[in-house]
């Protein structure tokens, strides 16, 4: 008589779909809650893939991409040889490497601060203000600073001129452009990573505080040694994210605040997408373009993950 196979062994001999569908039918009011999101992303995030056909020919926008005629890498030479797009990619690395010295250790500063506030009313009331800026356009804020410091009538322009100076055209001025561009998105987002790294804070137990205290530890001690290690995972995670988005720069703020005046220091890759492919209609040279950063993304991703996870052990996967 031959032995029973036991119930672990038969479910390993099941195929991946057949294991798939005992699963579906297990839990099946988890899957159908999940059932939105996956018709989200296939809808939204996958369908649209299709268009990256457009990088690989001569698009005709009344031919339609079937009958558009095949040119491979055509498109991609033309990129990379093409001294217009070299400045644009040398424009955002340097306004993304800007934004991520300056702005990135900001909200890791501001939460350590206002984790110390004892006065409940008052916290809530700062971590308000500072957040409600996330909300607001980029239109709004891009209107908000232009009156700001505009040349006639702003309000920065006219403490510069009380205080002996000269007005500075700074919507207009290559050399200052971009800080404008970093303060205006400290302005806004800030808040935001600052209520995330808030939420880290939370999870440290109190008890090494306390711990800390009864061993003589001071409040830089007690940051070095317990908040900052405590908030690693969620740094981390922000950083690696952040990675994804160097060749991003802030294209929506962009758009909306410069001009052709600061396109030497300001023009980033999304917004030469936009002034080529809907400016020019050059929809496969565009398309080119912006497959070439979603690629450098990806890359920077899975190499600040496999660094993060080589290094520090730690990691998004």
């Amino acid at each position: 008589m031959e032995p029973a196979v036991s119930q672990p062994a038969a479910r390993r001999k099941r195929s991946p779909l057949s294991q798939l569908w005992a699963d579906i039918r297990k839990d099946w009011d988890l899957y159908l809650a999940l059932a939105p999101g996956i018709l989200f992303l296939i809808l939204f995030k996958y369908t649209p893939m299709y268009g990256i056909l457009i990088a690989f020919k001569d698009f005709n926008i009344f031919d339609g991409m079937a009958a558009s005629p095949w040119v491979g890498l055509d498109n991609f030479q033309r990129l990379f040889k093409s001294e217009a797009f070299m400045d644009v990619f040398q424009n955002t690395l340097m306004i993304s490497f800007l934004k991520i010295v300056f702005l990135f250790p900001l909200p890791i500063i501001v939460a350590i601060m206002m984790n110390e506030l004892k006065n409940m009313v008052f916290k809530r009331s700062i971590q308000t203000i500072i957040y409600l800026p996330h909300f607001l356009s980029w239109v709004i804020v891009s209107g908000l600073f232009i009156d700001l410091l505009s040349v006639n009538g702003g309000l920065v322009n006219k403490l510069i001129v009380a205080l002996g100076g000269q007005p500075i055209p700074f919507m207009l001025d290559n050399s200052v452009f971009r800080s404008v561009l970093v303060t205006s998105a400290g302005w806004k987002e800030i808040g935001w990573s600052t209520i995330v790294y808030l939420a880290a804070l939370t999870s440290i137990d109190p008890q090494l505080y306390e711990a800390a205290k009864i061993d003589g530890a001071g409040k830089w001690k007690q940051t070095l040694f317990i908040t900052l290690p405590g908030m690693v995972p969620v740094i981390l995670l922000m950083f690696i994210l952040r990675l994804g988005s160097v060749l991003e720069a802030g294209t929506e703020q962009i758009l909306v605040m410069y001009n052709p005046g600061v396109y030497k220091v300001a023009d980033v890759i999304g917004t030469f997408v936009y002034r080529i492919g809907l400016g020019e209609q050059n929809y496969s040279f565009s398309t080119a373009v912006g497959l070439f950063e979603s690629v450098i993304a990806f890359f920077l991703i899975v190499s600040g993950n496999a660094m993060s996870r080589k290094f520090l052990h730690r990691g998004i996967w």
